[in-house]
């Protein structure tokens, strides 16, 4: 097999694509290279279809190996373990652009692998897997409707940025990540710092430019290598059987899948594929369950599509551009330090926000590069019940993974700098109902929560979907389409889109695009960005009803002090193996965080802690005063009096006279090893020694205890 090599040209670095010198045994492979960032991607396919099969079983899966950055992987077991979230949500972006080119009823086994070989630790790894999937489909005898372009759009100071490095996207107020053919976007994902909308379509269209040069070299290289595509059977129904369908239940789905409430929806819809079956079975006796499903699902597509398209018509009644019943609310639950609902009709979302210091932020174990920690995080969870089914409950799926992330990213660009707010942040998302953009629910009830404990967002953030539905002419072209807002689960199953955009009131902070057509027209991504910024509004003022501003820090949360020390003194203040940290820490019962410029973060769950805390740093880095009273614990004893310990390797002596304010015959008798006491620095001599005095400090609370007395009148 000949080796093929071919460049495309990007302003923000030479893409280099391969094919033939590595997984020859493959159905496609390539090698792209960006940098000295390389990934090889595989395709393969199945000849034949697993018997039982309903669906397209295509998997996507990308590794990063540590040998690519010239490391070790971390752990106990030197060997790459389970996926990271990262190459969770790199496999997530490559399917989904890919799954809408394969013809309709290929059911074969299809898999994508990607591996990363090679890592400069500047280009990032995940456009060139989307690209090399691609490649890989296209050099292959796999049937694909690609090639598919995938570039990075950043922009910084107002220009933007192709493919930028992880250098240029930590000052970048834009990450967005595009894909699209010759004409048409087919997906998008990312994040922006309330990027205007405006601003945002023009970064989708110096995206789309972009995309042209890598689907023209990937034109080129299919060429070069000529695989002609093998011939394969389709699973599809013959059209009769789908017309008999239509014919028994056609005219009576429309009532079912337009019933008020969901479980109402499902039952009435059961009855009726109850009696398509039984009639299918009557005529064509030899049809199995696939065949009746596929006939009954186009049947209820036929008729939402003319409900949709000729009357206007949503399965709830709503208008096109009308949105369910919002409601928010805040301080559901007691323990939390924050806590919100969001419901919207029966999509329904309580978001749980926990404060914790810094040092808690989730650190990133990523072998090619960009963000190592963040201490921002929030998880979504999907349980059973929120669809009103059993199911498999336990640790986190791809779908979870990936509705997380999307919110995370959206609510991000609204978190406060570590400087403003030095805590840690997470939210726990908790879908209690599900019809339709639980993630948008999750920004929406994250934000409330994050309010509610406290924390000074810059501005709320709210989401929404956006649907599509389309009708195309007999060569394929699409003769008219609707989109609409807030779209149902149902109108997410037999419409073409679910567009997600977030924002705040002046602008985009996140977004995704998940399409079932092999491509969208640039206007009518445009019109849905335009529709989403009206229903964000209108969700931000239902927000902002039922909360405006930060409340106060939750009782339970942890309060925070800050200090600052000479950073010349931070070893003193760790002490030997963390001996003085861990001390302080233990006694007072707060965390301490410790910054390279002498700025300490003190966080306790009680004024008493703080202070203690704060004490034990003072008296541990700082200079002993004259004067001043001093808690400490007694580390020895002799006959002539105690030391106590004032922090650090700073003792104190409290001599035999000075502890109480009697006479005291053995030092035993008043304090022992262990004790903690209150004493008076009373002196400091030449050689730095200590002078402290406990009755110093019996005198001052005996005199404070005392009562004022009356003058007695002489008799």
């Amino acid at each position: 097999m000949s080796i093929h090599t071919i460049t495309a040209s990007l302003p923000g670095g030479d893409i280099t694509i391969e094919t033939g010198k590595l997984a020859k045994l493959a159905d496609g492979a390539v090698t792209v290279r960006m940098g000295d960032t390389i990934v090889i991607v595989t395709a393969v396919s199945a000849t034949k279809i697993k018997e039982g099969l309903d669906f397209f079983p295509l998997s996507v899966e990308y590794k990063e190996k540590a040998a690519a950055a010239g490391r070790f992987p971390g752990g106990f077991f030197k060997r790459e373990g389970r996926p990271t979230e990262k190459e969770i949500l790199t496999c997530r972006m490559t399917d989904r652009p890919l799954r809408p080119l394969f013809p309709k009823g290929y059911f074969y086994e299809t898999q994508i692998v990607a591996i990363l070989m090679s890592a400069d630790g500047e280009n990032d790894s995940d456009i060139l897997a989307m690209n090399g999937a691609s490649a890989a489909l296209c050099v292959s005898d796999i049937p694909f409707a690609g090639p598919i372009g995938a570039v990075r759009v950043g922009r910084v100071n107002g220009q933007f940025v192709v493919n930028p490095t992880h250098v240029q996207r930590e000052v970048s107020d834009l990450d967005l990540v595009y894909v699209g053919n010759k004409t048409d976007v087919i997906m998008i994902e990312g994040a922006a710092e309330e990027l205007p909308e405006e601003d945002f379509i023009k970064a989708l269209e110096f995206a789309q430019e972009q995309v042209q040069v890598l689907v023209a070299v990937q034109e080129q290289l299919a060429a070069l290598v000529n695989k002609p595509k093998r011939e394969v059977a389709l699973m599809v129904v013959n059209d009769e059987l789908l017309e008999v369908a239509y014919e028994v239940a056609g005219s009576r789905i429309e009532d079912a899948l337009y019933r008020p409430s969901k479980v109402e929806r499902n039952k009435a819809v059961g009855a009726l594929r109850d009696e398509v079956e039984a009639a299918i079975k009557a005529r064509f006796p030899e049809a199995g369950g696939f065949e009746i499903g596929q006939a009954f699902d186009y049947m209820q597509k036929k008729a939402f599509r003319i409900s949709i398209l000729d009357k206007q018509n949503r399965c709830d009644g709503r208008g096109i551009d009308q949105l369910r019943v919002l409601t928010g609310e805040v301080g559901l639950i007691p323990r939390s330090h924050g806590s919100a609902l969001f419901s919207r009709g029966e999509t329904q979302a309580v978001a749980l926000a926990t404060l914790a210091p810094l040092d808690e932020a989730q650190d990133m174990d990523t072998y090619a590069g960009g963000v190592d920690s963040k201490r921002f995080i929030l998880h979504y969870n999907f349980p059973p019940f929120s669809v009103g089914e059993c199911g498999r409950f336990g640790g986190q799926n791809r779908r979870e993974i990936g509705h997380g992330a999307l919110a995370e990213r959206s609510v991000a660009p609204v978190i406060p700098s570590a400087e403003d707010f030095p805590y840690a942040m997470r939210v726990s998302s908790e879908v209690m109902e599900s019809n339709g953009s639980t993630s948008m629910a999750s920004v929406c009830s994250g934000v409330m929560a994050l309010l509610d404990a406290g924390v000074p967002l810059k501005r709320p953030v709210a989401g929404i979907s956006v649907g599509l539905v389309s009708e195309f002419d007999s060569n394929d072209q699409m003769s008219r389409y609707l989109t609409m807002l807030d779209i149902l689960g149902s109108e997410d199953h037999f419409g073409d889109m679910d567009f997600k955009l977030c924002g705040t009131e002046l602008g985009v902070t996140g977004y995704q695009l998940d399409l079932k057509l092999p491509g969208l027209p640039f206007n009518i991504l445009v019109e849905a960005i335009h529709k989403a910024k009206v229903g964000r509004t209108d969700i931000l003022k239902v927000m902002n009803e039922a909360i405006n501003a930060p409340a106060a820090l939750s009782e339970f949360a942890p309060r925070i002090e800050k200090t600052k020390i000479n950073p010349d003194k931070i070893g003193e203040l760790i002490g030997p193996g963390g001996k003085n940290i861990k001390a302080i820490q233990a006694e007072s019962g707060a965390d301490i965080t410790i910054n390279d410029d002498g700025t300490i973060l003190i966080y306790a769950s009680s004024k008493e802690a703080l202070e203690r805390a704060l004490e034990l740093v003072n008296n541990t880095v700082g200079e002993i005063e004259v004067g001043k009273n001093y808690t400490g614990r007694v580390v020895s004893t002799t006959n002539f009096g105690a030391f106590m310990s004032l922090g650090g390797k700073k003792d104190g002596l409290i001599h035999i006279s000075e502890l109480a304010e009697y006479r005291v015959q053995a030092v035993e008798d008043v304090v022992k090893v262990g004790d903690i006491v209150t004493a008076k620095c009373v002196g400091v001599d030449d050689k730095g020694r200590v002078k402290m005095s406990r009755r110093a400090v019996l005198k001052e609370k005996d005199a404070a205890a005392a009562p004022d007395l009356e003058p007695v009148a002489a008799e």
